[in-house]
């Protein structure tokens, strides 16, 4: 069984975090830990038409966002890897520079800590060159930098493709393999014409 660390922050493109949890939520070998900022409840109220109790639903296990003292704030959690998605400029410049001041920045260095895998689901732009320098730092001690940025190449017709193209890269990121894709792997040839 794989631990999952989901926090969504209150960054614009929540839907990414939901979704990301719905997927899953499918998969048999997955146990989801979530996590919620303040600023993730509201936005997820100004975005979206889900209630927080049908989003913690989703997740075996929800925490508090200020317990910082929760057992994934510890190293001998063993957890396989965390998704921040959406990640605010805030909760990425608190990974950055290790200000553990709430669980979904706590859990996350603690998840670098241990050489786990941590994706950050970037949601700004334009970025200015603090933005760009708290993302270098962030990678150059292990986390995985995946801006929330959609691809075309499939002509997508509604917005839950985008989304679905953007959550399975993430998960690949984590070499998890979904039991059912919900990605149209690329080959030249189907998309052509």
């Amino acid at each position: 069984m794989k631990k999952i660390i989901l926090a969504i922050s209150g960054a614009s493109g929540v839907i990414y975090g939901i979704r990301l949890l719905q997927i899953l939520k499918l998969e048999k070998n997955i146990e989801t830990h979530l996590i919620i900022s303040e600023s993730a409840r509201k936005t997820i109220s100004l975005e979206t038409n889900f209630s927080i109790k049908s989003i913690e639903k989703l997740s075996d296990k929800v925490y508090d966002f200020q317990d910082i003292s929760a057992d994934i704030s510890s190293g001998s959690f063993k957890t396989f890897g965390m998704f921040v998605v959406p990640c605010s400029i805030r909760t990425l410049s608190g990974i950055a520079n290790s200000y553990n001041e709430n669980l979904i920045i706590r859990a996350a260095d603690v998840i670098l800590k241990e050489n786990r895998y941590l994706v950050l689901g970037i949601r700004e732009t334009p970025i200015h060159i603090g933005h760009i320098n708290l993302m270098h730092k962030a990678c150059s001690i292990g986390a995985i930098i995946m801006p929330l940025v959609p691809s075309f190449y499939k002509k997508p017709k509604k917005i839950q493709e985008i989304v679905d193209n953007t959550v399975n890269r993430m998960i690949d990121q984590m070499g998890i393999v979904l039991q059912k894709e919900i990605l149209q792997r690329w080959k030249k040839n189907n998309f052509i014409g």
